[in-house]
C-alpha cells in the first residue's frame, strides 16, 4: 500500500500532462563521488560503447518520458542508448541494478527524491546504500510542489496569503485538514515538513494516490494539498484553486507570481526532483564525460521548452553539487519520514 502510495504521488499525477506534453516534442557523504584513483577515460570512451539507461519507474510515468528526451537528444554521442525500465519497490529494484552494474560508464540511472532521499528512511530493509552506491552526474530538473486550497475555502475562511494561512491554523488547531497520495507520498512528507516549520497542527488524510487527492480537495473533502505544480497549474489558472505557495527555496520561474514559502520560513525548501548517477566505482573521466554530454542536452532549446510545459525546470549540476544536494536531501527526509510513523517492512 506504502509502495503503491509513494509511486503514485511521485509519479501518477504527473503522468497525464507530461504524456501529452513530452510526446508532443518527440518523434515516434550520502553518495560517493567517481573513484579518483581509478583510471581516467580517454575522449573516445563514451563514443566505443552503447549507453544503457535505468529507469526505476515503469514506462509512461514522468521520469521516464523526460528520460527519453534526453536519451534522443545525446544519440549522437554514442553507437546506441537504451532505456530501460525496471520498476518495483518504490524504485529500489531499479536503482539496485544501477549499484551492481559494471562501472565502466556503459550503465547509469535515474537517482530520484523516492529512491535517494525518503526510501532509506521509508524502508526497513534496504538493498543498496544511497550513502555509498553511486556516483553522482547531475540533477536532471525539478518540479516545485505548491500550497494549495480551493478559492471556495480560502474565502470561507478569509484566507489570501500564507500568512492568512498560519494565523488561522493556529487561531484554530486540528480544524484544517489536508490530503494527500497516501502515507510516505511527496504531499504527506511536505505536509508534515510545513506543520513543524510553522508550528500548527492539520490532520492528514491519506488518499490513493496523488489524481484521489486532488479530487477530494477540489470535493471539499479536505481543506488543503501540497500538489506538484504540473498537476495543479490547470486549477491554478482557471481560479478553481488558490495558490498559496511554493514549496521551492525561491519563487519558480514558471509562475512567478506565487511566493515561496521560504519567504515566511526561510530555508525551507521540498520539491520532487531527480537526476543521474552511476555505479560508484565509475571511472571519474567517464563521469565528467557523461556529465558534459547530458548539461549539453539539458541546456538545448527544445528540451527546456518541453520541460517548461510540464512545469518542470531543468536543473543541470556538477556532479561534486549533485553529490552535496543528495546528502542535504538524505539528512532532511531522515527527520520527516520518521516523524510522519510511515514505514515499510
Amino acid at each position: 500500500m506504502l509502495r503503491t502510495a509513494l509511486r503514485r504521488d511521485c509519479l501518477r499525477t504527473l503522468a497525464r500532462p507530461l504524456l501529452v506534453a513530452l510526446l508532443a516534442g518527440t518523434h515516434g557523504g550520502v553518495v560517493a563521488q567517481a573513484g579518483s584513483g581509478a583510471a581516467q577515460a580517454t575522449p573516445s570512451t563514451l563514443s566505443t560503447k552503447s549507453l544503457r539507461i535505468i529507469v526505476p519507474y515503469a514506462a509512461g510515468g514522468p521520469i521516464d518520458l523526460s528520460v527519453r528526451v534526453l536519451a534522443d537528444r545525446v544519440r549522437g554521442s554514442f553507437p546506441g542508448v537504451v532505456v530501460e525500465n525496471r520498476p518495483g519497490a518504490g524504485g529500489n529494484i531499479g536503482a539496485l541494478a544501477v549499484a551492481r552494474a559494471v562501472p565502466d560508464g556503459a550503465t547509469i540511472g535515474i537517482a530520484a527524491t523516492a529512491t535517494h532521499a525518503v526510501n532509506p528512511w521509508l524502508f526497513k530493509r534496504m538493498p543498496y546504500d544511497a550513502r555509498s552506491d553511486f556516483a553522482p552526474i547531475t540533477q536532471i530538473l525539478r518540479v516545485p510542489n505548491v500550497l494549495v486550497m480551493t478559492t471556495e475555502t480560502a474565502r470561507r475562511l478569509g484566507i489570501g496569503s500564507l500568512a492568512d494561512f498560519v494565523k488561522y491554523a493556529k487561531a484554530n488547531p486540528a480544524k484544517l485538514n489536508y490530503g494527500s497520495g497516501g502515507l510516505g507520498s511527496a504531499g504527506h512528507l511536505a505536509g508534515e515538513m510545513f506543520k513543524t516549520r510553522a508550528g500548527i497542527f492539520a490532520v492528514h488524510i491519506p488518499y490513493q494516490g496523488g489524481a484521489p487527492a486532488q479530487l477530494g480537495l477540489l470535493a471539499g473533502q479536505v481543506d488543503f494539498n501540497f500538489d506538484n505544480l504540473a498537476t495543479a497549474a490547470a486549477n491554478i489558472r482557471s481560479g478553481k484553486l488558490l495558490a498559496l505557495a511554493v514549496t521551492t527555496q525561491g519563487r519558480s520561474p514558471l509562475l512567478p507570481e506565487i511566493p515561496a514559502v521560504a519567504e515566511l520560513f526561510p530555508g525551507f525548501a521540498v520539491d520532487t526532483w531527480w537526476g543521474l548517477v552511476a555505479p560508484a566505482a565509475t571511472p571519474a573521466g567517464v563521469v565528467q564525460q557523461l556529465h558534459e554530454v547530458f548539461v549539453q542536452a539539458l541546456a538545448h532549446e527544445d528540451t527546456r521548452q518541453r520541460f517548461a510545459a510540464l512545469m518542470a525546470e531543468p536543473l543541470p549540476s556538477t556532479p561534486e553539487a549533485f553529490g552535496r544536494f543528495l546528502q542535504a536531501e538524505l539528512a532532511k527526509y531522515e527527520a520527516v519520514v520518521k516523524q510522519s510513523g510511515a514505514s515499510v517492512d
